[in-house]
């Protein structure tokens, strides 16, 4: 199935403005989304929008409002909405250029990949901020409105195309400092961070997504399989039980170095898998 845009407009760099769209780089197929189920007749629940004393109303008869006291609200009619003068709703506009390590992951939200509009003009303009921006490892920084709101958002060179990744505004993240500081100041032992670095070492290696799969879906996989065969599902041994807790670090570490065998992975082959994926 041909992938459906999410957005369409234009890609501004100072004077340099190229058709661009973009689609969406996730998916959710792979995932199971359970239903809640009125069990005495197997029927799935719905949901209706209701007034209370009213009762249901129909969707034209809803719009959005923001409220400015208790039960009052300011109502928004959609043609005003629409009617708000954002440049930024057809135009992602490159006002800032930033090193690929410099902005916090947490402000990372949602990837889209970026692919040029119809037309040699559009692809050769993607193609030149596309090179540019690889060959001087930055991220272009924009702001992009789309669905009743705007986000700040981050490009980058993604393979042959672009990714773009909408931002968090900072007044979305909660500080760490109230929860981290709570952490107690312990000093290390030095024999004890030899043994966890040199653990760490022995299990790294370049990343690869594949290697990752979803413990929870293919264990629900396998119990609705069972459910639909037999009717029931036998009990699940408990991994974690008569493991206990970790009394003494050094032992076990020294035991986790015992048990994995796997060679230290040199940092320069790593470094040289990451330039080989274009990141």
């Amino acid at each position: 199935m041909a992938s459906r845009a999410y957005w369409r407009g234009h890609m501004k760099l100072s004077l340099v403005s190229i058709a661009v769209e973009l689609h969406g780089a996730t998916q959710s197929e792979s995932r199971l989304d359970l239903h809640q189920i009125h069990r005495p007749s197997g029927k799935r629940i719905r949901y209706q929008k209701t007034v209370p004393g009213l009762g249901p109303v129909a969707n034209e008869d809803i719009v959005k409002g923001l409220e400015i006291d208790k039960d009052r609200y300011v109502l928004i009619e959609p043609e005003e909405l629409d009617a708000l003068r954002l440049e930024s709703r057809q135009t992602i506009n490159l006002v800032q250029f930033v090193d690929y390590c410099e902005i916090d992951p947490r402000y990372f939200d949602k990837p889209y990949y970026v692919v040029p509009g119809p037309g040699a003009v559009a692809a050769e303009g993607y193609t030149v901020i596309r090179d540019a921006l690889r060959d001087i490892r930055r991220i272009g920084l924009g702001q992009m409105a789309v669905r009743g709101r705007d986000y700040i958002v981050a490009i980058k060179p993604c393979g042959a195309g672009l990714l773009l990744e909408t931002l968090r505004y900072r007044e979305e993240l909660r500080q760490s400092d109230r929860l981290f500081e709570q952490i107690p100041c312990v000093a290390p032992d030095a024999e004890t961070l030899d043994l966890a670095r040199e653990l760490i070492e022995r299990k790294s290696a370049p990343f690869d997504a594949a290697a990752f799969k979803s413990q929870y879906v293919s264990a629900l996989r396998e119990m609705i399989d069972e459910k639909r065969e037999r009717g029931a599902v036998s009990a699940a041994p408990d991994e974690a039980a008569g493991e206990g807790k970790v009394i003494d670090l050094m032992a076990a570490l020294k035991k986790s170095l015992a048990r994995d065998k796997a060679p230290t992975i040199k940092p320069k082959r790593a470094t040289r898998a990451r330039k080989r994926a274009g990141g």
